[in-house]
């Protein structure tokens, strides 16, 4: 592990790098790659649907400033919003660095094999190398730091997916892989079979999870990540907004654009995980969505969980996480209010 930027000259006494402000922040390489990051990660699916260019932007520049060096988004994002086609954060993201520069300050992961419409969909390697192409073009950029498998496909042998992207870190164009959406099972198949077949192997896992969603994780998936050193990056973090303590009835949820993914929460085991967060969150002095991440960050093999904001006011909360240590008192209240 290391404090200060994994890119330039360590410092760490607040000043400034070719416009980065270096905050004493951890570090650290994602399940034996030689991608280093941030312990915190920020989604960009919020780009292009409920945050515009501009607003995409000054995010970005926040995040830059506070140390966040690790982006994560995806060919897919955001398609599902009105008049989008898919890539809309990837290019986003290209032109914010190509105005801001800096690449080599920059991790980003992006994703392939969500169905795209047209037939783009899958791991097939054919396909694989096709996406990447359309995101590298989005990104503007001739690498990717973390490219990974959006979602299993059955209908590809592993051997071929993982083929594919070993040509493609052979190439250059690809850092490292990772896997997303994948059963515990499925995850351990892929690893034996590049070990097997001496491929590239996934250097990151991302599981759904977070404290109203532990079961995706929690159990055969968190001890395989332990076991053969993968770095997880559990994505909904915050569950679509409900751990920021903002929605706490019905009622909070009209015209948001999360609020059908929200209402489910919204019982009595999520009144109780809110409570622990607030009562927590009194003794550190933090908000419920910086002791949510914190909670997550004690979990095993947890690398870096991928949070969103749609304000700079937002991400100062989200960093918050990054210097909480949360004690066993603490842990043990959060576990049993959301078990």
């Amino acid at each position: 592990m290391q404090n200060g930027s994994p890119s330039a000259l360590s410092t760490n006494d607040g000043c400034c790098l070719a416009g980065m402000v270096i905050l004493d922040m951890e570090y650290r390489a994602i399940g034996g790659s030689t991608v280093v990051t941030a312990s915190l990660c920020f989604g960009g699916n919020v780009f292009g649907w409920t945050t515009d260019e501009r607003q995409s932007f000054l995010l970005l520049d926040a995040l830059r400033d506070t140390g966040l060096n690790f982006l994560d988004t995806a060919d897919l994002y955001s398609r599902w919003a009105s008049g989008n086609s898919g890539g809309e954060s990837e290019i986003i993201i290209g032109r914010w660095l190509r105005s801001r520069g800096g690449r080599d300050r920059i991790v980003i992961a992006t994703k392939v094999g969500a169905d795209m419409g047209e037939g783009r969909a899958g791991l097939s390697a054919r396909y694989i190398k096709q996406a990447v192409e359309a995101s590298l073009m989005r990104l503007g950029t001739d690498y990717i730091d973390l490219y990974q498998s959006h979602f299993d496909d059955l209908g590809v042998p592993l051997e071929e997916t993982l083929g594919a992207f070993d040509d493609l870190v052979q190439a250059g164009k690809v850092r490292a892989i990772g896997a997303s959406n994948y059963t515990a099972q499925r995850f351990a198949e892929a690893l034996d079979c590049s070990e097997r077949h001496g491929l590239v192997r996934y250097s990151a896992f991302q599981p759904h999870y977070n404290l109203v969603e532990r079961s995706h994780y929690e159990g055969d998936a968190a001890d395989l990540c332990a076991r053969r050193g993968i770095g997880a990056l559990p994505f909904a973090s915050l569950a679509n907004g409900f751990l920021t303590g903002k929605y706490r009835q019905l009622s909070d949820l009209a015209d948001r654009p999360r609020g059908s993914s929200i209402a489910p929460y919204l019982n009595e085991r999520g009144m109780a995980i809110l409570a622990a967060l607030d009562e927590i969150g009194a003794q550190y002095r933090a908000g419920p969505a910086a002791i949510a991440i914190a909670w997550l960050m004690t979990k095993p093999a947890i690398h870096s969980p991928i949070v969103s904001a749609t304000s700079v006011s937002q991400i100062a909360d989200l960093v918050k996480a990054t210097e909480l240590a949360l004690d066993a008192e603490a842990v043990h209240l959060l576990d049993r209010a959301s078990g």
